[in-house]
């Protein structure tokens, strides 16, 4: 009997978002949620978190540790869309309010393996000196009513934007049956990691 040929292929991400460096501030926590196409469904694990709130380690790096895990599953018919994660940091100003840190994203890897990404982060300026004395004064600093925007290009081009600290996240990435869909990320494909395959016609 033959075995029905897959209409999808799986993506599957664990990992952690290991670190940062924000030299400037301490006291910060970190949140995350994945962007993705319209061809894209989550089939497990969790599409955002909050991490706990970390203070900088007393050695010479001086590095804020979350080691906050990441696990997801995602299912696709074509790889258009593939998913980005989006970072967002906050922590308390002078006065105690919890203000944006740092915005970042990243595609997950397409290759399957393990992977280490370093993210450069940055935050929204202000237009005027007004408005950054204004919103310093008031502890509201400007930041993006949905931080998934930070993985749109629309818009971003009129956006003055300031660079500020970087982000270290770990990925172990898991492909199922995007070989037999047509699609190649690389020798190191990992199928049939879920159960058995058939054996396929392509050169190993």
């Amino acid at each position: 009997m033959a075995t029905a040929s897959p209409s999808v292929f799986l993506l599957m991400v664990n990992g952690q978002v290991e670190s940062a460096q924000f030299p400037e501030y301490d006291d910060l926590y970190c949140k995350y949620c994945f962007v993705y196409g319209q061809d894209w469904a989550p089939t497990a694990g969790l599409e955002e978190g909050i991490s706990q709130i970390t203070s900088k380690s007393q050695d010479v790096r001086q590095a804020l540790v979350w080691n906050f895990p990441i696990d997801v599953t995602f299912k696709s018919t074509n790889p258009y869309g593939w998913p980005q994660i989006v970072l967002s940091v906050y922590g308390p100003d002078m006065f105690g309010n919890d203000v944006v840190r740092g915005y970042g994203a990243v595609h997950v890897p397409f290759s399957p393996g393990r992977h280490k990404r370093t993210i450069p982060m940055f935050v929204p300026e202000s237009t005027s000196k007004l408005q950054k004395f204004t919103s310093w004064f008031m502890g509201r600093r400007p930041e993006y009513t949905d931080p998934k925007v930070v993985a749109q290009g629309e818009g971003r081009e009129v956006t003055r934007v300031r660079s500020q600290g970087f982000v270290t996240l770990l990925f172990n990435v898991v492909t199922k049956d995007m070989r037999k869909l047509g699609y190649d990320t690389g020798p190191s494909d990992t199928q049939g990691v879920l159960g058995p395959s058939p054996p396929q016609n392509f050169p190993q």
